[in-house]
């Protein structure tokens, strides 16, 4: 004796061994025994075997016009052989009650299941809204088909471009276009990002890049509602001081300047002057959320979008030649032996008197030309030699107080490596990646670098640790130890920066640029007005949620543009290596990696993996050839030929809490287990 049963959503076909009245015991094809309850079997039967049944069923199956079932279908309940006597004769065949049960089974749309081998019709309407939803993913099948074509063969359909970064990097796995790239990726056994360039769907690599990041960063665009930055409503008092700033010729936030008072009567004061939009924009005004959404400044070589519009920049940066609202940290000297005295704070408007531009600054003003009044100023433009009083003095304290936060760190910062300057000399606006480049070094620690990076630390430590006295949360940057692997956190209490040597560092400094840093003018701004109170009138209370959401979103956000300055730095130092026809670098061995070790050139800011490294050791200097560049995956390959020095190699120092980091493949999220077929054995960036 044969049966035919349901066993979780499907039919299956065995003998009987044995039979109880609630269930009996079948033997499979397989030899698999399982038991079975009796009111899930539908049909007895003595031949044929049950998989000739099913194979004769399932054909007959296939070839029933269902339109024409349902129309013969009774009205209500009925069973699969009702069905079976009315479509094919009064006395249907085992294998075509077989066929009827298998079809109305298959086929919800039409036939509501209704029991064990019973069903009832659906309504007409529903069976319409079914047919038609079957017709469309037939067609949106066929689409599919018809795109994974066209890209097999090296081209790419429009809609397919349109998403081509949401198909990548966010997709919706349910798209016609993600699934055209997927089947496609199959077919041709290609990388799905390998699949898209060859078809043409990358206008360019620098274009890659650069929409990708919009993409995830900004959806909307990086367009600025229309806002109008409000007045400073505070009478504020005008300082007896003559402030300047020192940045970059491309500085247009200006944020910071200094200024000293008091030389020659031995207590010397220095200011350091901040802008002070907090003075006039409020937590959660309109300006307020436009600058909490994008949180910082993003920086790249001849681009960058900024966090406030350029109106309300305007209205506070420390322009030259205007008394600017600003909050100011005073902090006075003894001029022989540059202790610290006394420091406060003030909310004051101040007279900008100089813009320094460092690049154009640096050749004038060195470490001789401070130091030694006996260099004289021939050629020195005049503003810094009207400023070179002051300037001396700032640079003798910078070095004190480098000096000091070093005996706190337990060891010397160290400036091995220069900072690199990227300029794109024919960009009109936006970058299109097909500019030439240049790339200048500029050593770290230069005079006016030093000058301006000490008097920004004892800013932001000095209002950190006053704030931390008073009560008041503000965001901090700690780093507990200079330990391996130890870096530096953000969090909402003061407490010890190592990698500084301070006790607590609180970003203040950049207000028009960083949202950290104007959050923190507020509770500074409140500390200033208020004192010891100022813990219950600052904006941010303690243990405010809304501070730690900050952190959080800041923390994320800033992460994600420091990745894409390092990509572009990156992408147009490879354009350089091009552009000068560079096949071959000096650079020296830093770190092991798979099959080699990475490696950094000696003259550009670049990081790479070289071969033929065996018998070399960290610090070991080395003559590279060059592989071929790869714009989209930001990698080029090195292998070595020849050795320069011949001395053991010594660990190269590093500088604290910098990592080393490496393009390779592009990390997308097209996933080839997505297709209606298994993935071929091969691997692809996932």
């Amino acid at each position: 004796m044969f049966v035919l049963f349901e066993e979780a959503g499907k039919y299956l076909g065995g003998r009987v061994l044995s039979e109880a009245e609630a269930s009996a015991q079948v033997e499979l094809d397989s030899g698999k025994r399982v038991k079975v309850k009796a009111a899930n079997i539908v049909l007895r039967f003595e031949k044929p075997a049950p998989a000739a049944l099913l194979d004769e069923a399932r054909a007959l199956a296939a070839g029933m016009d269902l339109d024409l079932a349902w129309e013969f279908a009774p009205e209500g309940e009925f069973a699969f052989d009702e069905l079976a006597a009315d479509y094919f004769q009064a006395q249907p065949t085992l294998a075509q009650q077989a066929a009827s049960l298998l079809a109305l089974f298959e086929a919800p749309h039409y036939f509501r299941r209704a029991g064990k081998g019973r069903f009832k019709k659906a309504p007409a309407e529903i069976v319409q809204q079914a047919l038609a939803a079957i017709e469309k993913k037939k067609q949106v099948q066929a689409q599919i088909a018809e795109w994974a074509e066209q890209l097999g063969a090296g081209e790419c359909p429009a809609p397919v471009r349109e998403q081509l970064y949401k198909i990548l990097f966010k997709p919706d796995k349910n798209a016609p276009e993600y699934k055209a790239v997927v089947e496609a990726a199959r077919a041709t056994q290609r990388p799905p990002l390998e699949l898209l360039q060859r078809a043409g769907a990358i206008d360019s690599p620098y274009q890659f890049h650069w929409r990708r990041f919009l993409f995830e960063n900004f959806p909307k665009g990086t367009g600025f509602p229309a806002l109008k930055a409000p007045a400073i409503a505070d009478a504020l008092p005008l300082a007896a001081v003559q402030a300047f700033s020192v940045d970059d010729s491309h500085t247009t936030e200006i944020d910071d300047a200094l200024s000293v008072t008091g030389l020659g009567s031995g207590t010397v004061r220095v200011g350091i002057h901040i802008a002070a939009p907090g003075l006039a924009l409020a937590p959660g005004g309109p300006i307020d959320q436009v600058a909490r959404a994008r949180m910082s400044t993003v920086y790249m070589p001849g681009h960058k979008i900024t966090m406030l519009p350029d109106e309300v920049v305007e209205t506070y940066t420390l322009q030259e030649g205007r008394d600017c609202p600003a909050v100011s940290l005073y902090a006075d000297f003894d001029e022989a032996t540059l202790a610290l005295k006394a420091s406060e704070t003030r909310l004051e408007r101040v007279p900008i008197v100089a813009n320094l531009r460092h690049d154009q600054l640096d050749g004038f003003i060195t470490q001789a030309w401070l130091e030694d009044t006996a260099v004289d100023n021939a050629g020195t433009p005049e503003i810094a030699v009207r400023l070179r009083e002051p300037l001396s003095f700032l640079f003798r304290l910078a070095k004190q107080l480098k000096a000091q936060r070093e005996v706190v760190r337990g060891k010397p910062e160290s400036f091995n490596r220069p900072d690199y300057n990227f300029r794109l000399p024919d960009a009109q606006g936006e970058p299109t990646g097909n500019e030439r480049v240049q790339i200048t070094t500029r050593q770290r620690g230069a005079p006016l670098d030093l000058i301006v990076s000490e008097a920004m630390i004892l800013a932001n430590s000095s209002w950190g640790g006053w704030l931390g006295e008073l009560g008041v949360p503000a965001l901090y940057r700690s780093q507990a130890s200079l330990a391996p692997g130890i870096k530096v956190r953000m969090g909402t209490r003061a407490l010890p920066h190592a990698g500084l040597g301070v006790k607590s560092y609180a970003w203040s400094t950049s207000p028009l640029r960083r949202y950290t840093d104007l959050v923190n003018q507020w509770q500074i701004i409140a500390a200033a007005r208020h004192g010891k109170t100022a813990a219950l009138a600052a904006p941010f209370k303690p243990k405010d949620a809304d501070l730690f959401s900050i952190l959080s979103g800041f923390d994320a956000a800033y992460a994600a543009y420091n990745a894409h300055q390092g990509g572009m730095e990156r992408f147009w130092t490879l354009k350089y290596l091009e552009q000068e026809n560079i096949t071959e670098l000096e650079a020296t061995l830093i770190k092991d990696a798979p099959n080699g070790a990475l490696a950094r050139a000696d003259t550009l800011p670049l990081v790479f993996q070289v071969t033929g490294t065996q018998g070399l050791a960290r610090g070991a200097r080395v003559r590279v050839r060059l592989g071929e560049v790869d714009e989209i995956a930001l990698d080029v390959h090195g292998t070595v030929i020849e050795r320069l020095d011949t001395a053991p190699a010594e660990a190269a120092s590093e500088d604290e809490g910098e990592e080393e980091e490496v393009a390779g493949p592009i990390a997308i999220a097209v996933d080839l287990a997505d297709s209606d077929e298994a993935a071929p054995p091969e691997k692809v960036p996932a």
